[in-house]
């Protein structure tokens, strides 16, 4: 039992991390950019996600879909030229696999990670 609770602990101190990373250029008054907001956005919403998923794993594959989208039109929308098309190919596969778990048409060696 200890260790889901240290499982659990690591978890959120990661999700904390990932939100103070995202917001700490608005804190330290950088220049604000859409590179800057879109990671800040990417990072928040992962940790959100990650929160979800560590309390709640059956909502794994939703929080998956979710998540692709919100990757792909982020980066596709604040981005450059090469990154946002990057990062939109990445939302969109994310979004597949979600697809393809929700259908279990996945390998089993994949789908255990959707299924607990």
């Amino acid at each position: 039992m200890a260790n889901v609770k240290m499982f659990k602990l690591l978890g959120v101190m990661l999700a904390v991390m990932l939100v103070v990373w995202g917001i700490a250029p608005f804190l330290r008054h950088q220049t604000i950019t859409n590179d800057v907001i879109a990671t800040a956005i990417i990072l928040i919403l992962i940790a959100i996600a990650y929160m979800i998923i560590l309390f709640n794993p059956s909502w794994t594959k939703a929080v998956f879909f979710f998540e692709g989208i919100i990757i792909g039109f982020t980066g596709y929308t604040l981005l450059a030229f090469p990154y946002n098309i990057e990062l939109a190919i990445v939302g969109i596969i994310i979004v597949l696999i979600a697809i393809l778990a929700y259908l279990q048409k996945l390998p089993p060696s994949i789908l255990k990670w959707f299924y607990r």
